[in-house]
């Protein structure tokens, strides 16, 4: 059971959208840092091909972000950051219930066994 795809892809989200919500306040922290190139977290391709190839398990990955750059050589932009922020939380919060419902699952298991 904790083996299982499902488990594996819950628990590869959490580890992306964690990587995720540290470069989002890594960006915010340089929101006015000159040369600062904001951070991007991807894992959900990487996610979905490892669910369909029936494992589950994959890794983040953080490149920088080619958008344009004000006249400082920053790229932040504080209104994406935002957005972005409020969009990790709440699947960070999606993911953790799913996952808290599967060890539910599995202890109720346990019990009736």
């Amino acid at each position: 059971m904790l083996d299982c795809v499902t488990t594996a892809a819950l628990t590869s989200a959490l580890d992306g959208l964690s990587q995720r919500q540290q470069a989002i306040a890594d960006n915010i922290a340089n929101v006015n840092t000159p040369g600062y190139h904001a951070k991007r977290v991807q894992f959900e391709n990487a996610l979905a091909a490892s669910v369909q190839a029936g494992d589950g398990h994959a890794a983040a990955t953080t490149a920088t972000s080619l958008e344009p750059t004000r006249l400082d050589g920053n790229n932040v932009n504080l209104d994406t950051e935002t957005l972005s922020n409020v969009d990790t939380v709440l699947r960070y919060q999606f993911a953790s219930q799913a996952l808290s419902t599967e060890f539910t699952g599995l202890r109720t298991a346990m019990r009736t066994a």
